[in-house]
């Protein structure tokens, strides 16, 4: 099975991926595009749900929340952070676009620990990450440090003729706090649209080794293993990740053969 998983370029559903068709147990993942006055309702019985706005602006009703008209940038490369909002399970929530919107819908197993709220730009974390043509610019909307059972969803962009996830990390042993087990997807969006970057999925004995040219609106599935990104030149990168695991930490380990870079070099 591919680990690249194709977007829609027209609709409302663009791409999706669920622990059925990922063939692993946590992450899910769907984007959806909105026009002006449309609606959708979210619903999960077992599972935790994390709606990032990456564009445009909607009301939510979800229980005792009720948010009208957010919105924090027009264009998805806009110097923002986004609104998100964290639903528990067994809570409905309807969201309408009030203009045309995009919409991210991240789920990850749960329980119900935790009540609806909504994260503000102001409330997320950005900071930028690496040196040199290393440099990429990180969103954290839902952290570790963060109330949530399962998910972690960051953003992150990164510039044209730049690498990101990289050195080479991946983070499929449970040895924590050296490494934990973490499924993830990456939503890749590129400015201008026509562009792509590529990524490559690989383990150290090769049992899986994927390298993809990844366009505007596909996701790439990483069940285990390293996974770089590298950005051509002339196009800007930007991508969603959504990771959830057995514990809800992020403990990474470098590829050894790249860990120089670390040690001596850009990082």
């Amino acid at each position: 099975m591919s680990l690249l998983v194709k977007g829609a370029r027209s609709g409302r559903d663009r791409v999706a991926v669920t622990p059925a068709s990922a063939g692993w147990q946590h992450v899910g993942f769907e984007m959806k595009h909105l026009e002006p006055g449309e609606s959708i309702s979210v619903f999960e019985t077992q599972r935790e749900t994390c709606v990032v706005l990456l564009s445009g602006a909607i009301s939510v009703s979800a229980g005792t929340l009720h948010c009208n008209a957010i919105s924090s940038r027009s264009e998805l490369f806009d110097e923002q952070a986004p609104y998100a909002l964290y639903l528990p399970p067994r809570l409905s929530a309807s969201i309408s676009a009030d203009t045309r919107a995009e919409i991210a819908l991240c789920t990850a197993p749960a329980e119900g620990k935790f009540p609806a709220r909504l994260i503000e730009p102001a409330s997320i974390k950005r900071t930028v990450r690496g040196v040199g043509a290393n440099t990429r610019y990180v969103t954290d909307i839902l952290p570790a440090s963060e109330c949530a059972e399962s998910l972690l969803v960051v953003e992150v962009r990164t510039p044209h003729s730049h690498s990101s996830s990289y050195p080479p990390h991946k983070h499929d042993t449970e040895t924590i706090p050296l490494e934990s087990v973490l499924e993830e997807t990456y939503y890749h969006r590129i400015n201008p649209p026509q562009g792509f970057v590529f990524q490559r999925v690989y383990t150290d004995d090769r049992s899986l080794d994927e390298s993809m040219a990844v366009e505007d609106g596909d996701v790439v599935m990483v069940p285990r293993g390293y996974h770089p990104v590298v950005v051509p030149y002339g196009y800007e990168s930007y991508y969603l990740n959504v990771m959830a695991g057995p514990i809800r930490q992020w403990c990474f380990k470098n590829d050894p053969a790249h860990e120089w870079l670390v040690t001596q070099g850009p990082r």
